[in-house]
């Protein structure tokens, strides 16, 4: 790169649906002290993403135009001095992930090297660049639910994962059997085949939740993970697990508020669990190297096209990550 170049880069220009997304050429700087240039391979798109410039979270127009993403993974083009991740220093050609960052949605990124960790060798960009949101956000749920990964905490303990074929479900669950959990995974049936080849035992949702997992385990439920949000999934975990400390949701915030059990995420009064996810990286890293992790890639989209891939992931009946491509 030149002192400053410019690089291909999606941001949302308006408030509202996919239509606000424009395709622009922004400056880039060569990276400063700390720093690291990146050829971005693949961008992890996240819900959170459209609901910036859907109006969820207010219409301030100081805030447009909005950069775009969090996650990708990409080949390191440059460093600038004392450049060191948390895996160690990092070099020009290295294949990394990068996670949390700002303004993803780009073929060249300027980040910190704090949020540059090793890409697994066993994923593809497209895989790897989905793995760290929906993954630091499982490591979370289940250590706050006392099923630690990596630690052997929780062996032996029944937990109940609802939305296990989303995002953070699919990973939740690889994580829980490989704690030496027995898992139990709510989804619809077309999902089942999959989660079993997991090594959870699949459940379809809808009416008689709870009689179909207390038929499953007679013995009780220790601990459940609500990635989905609804009533359903809350009522069904307060209704199984006695201790709701060990009961947790991404989604839900006003039923768990009021129901007394963990909540988590950026809501005003969850558990941001920042020093839980930060240090997640590198064991999921570590758990993807060792073949015990795989991301699910439901389709893949050119960067220019963002509008396509967001009405995709808007949808919500896409199995696996919506990743997009410069």
């Amino acid at each position: 790169m030149t002192n400053t170049d410019c690089t291909t880069t999606v941001v949302a220009t308006a408030f509202g649906g996919p239509e606000a997304l424009s395709v622009v050429d922004r400056p880039i700087a060569a990276p400063g002290p700390g720093q690291v240039s990146v050829a971005v391979r693949a961008v992890g798109t996240n819900p959170i993403d459209y609901k910036l410039y859907s109006g969820a979270f207010g219409h301030d127009p100081g805030q447009l135009p909005i950069a775009l993403g969090s996650e990708a993974a990409g080949v390191v083009t440059a460093v600038g001095d004392g450049a060191e991740g948390p895996a160690g220093p990092i070099h020009p050609g290295d294949e990394v992930v990068l996670y949390p960052i700002e303004g993803a949605y780009a073929a060249q990124v300027v980040v910190p090297a704090s949020s540059v960790v090793p890409k697994p060798s066993t994923l593809t960009f497209e895989e790897a660049s989905g793995l760290m949101l929906t993954g630091t956000t499982a490591v979370h749920a289940l250590t706050v639910t006392g099923v630690g990964v990596g630690t052997g905490v929780g062996t032996g303990d029944t937990v109940v994962v609802h939305g296990a074929s989303g995002g953070v479900g699919l990973l939740a669950v690889q994580l829980a059997v490989d704690a030496g959990a027995w898992v139990i995974a709510t989804a619809g049936e077309s999902r089942h085949g999959y989660l079993r080849s997991l090594g959870a035992e699949p459940v379809a949702y809808g009416d008689g939740l709870i009689e179909r997992i207390r038929a499953l385990a007679p013995d009780g439920v220790d601990a459940a993970i609500d990635a989905v949000g609804t009533d359903e999934a809350i009522d069904t975990s307060v209704a199984l697990v006695a201790d709701r400390n060990r009961i947790t949701t991404i989604a839900g915030f006003k039923r768990g508020f009021e129901l007394g059990i963990r909540v988590l995420g950026g809501v005003p009064g969850g558990d941001p669990g920042t020093e839980v996810r930060a240090a997640a990286r590198l064991e999921l890293v570590r758990q993807a190297e060792a073949g015990r992790l795989k991301v699910q890639v439901a389709g893949t989209y050119p960067l220019a096209e963002p509008a396509a891939a967001h009405r995709a992931l808007s949808s919500g009946h896409t199995h696996g990550r919506i990743v997009l491509v410069p």
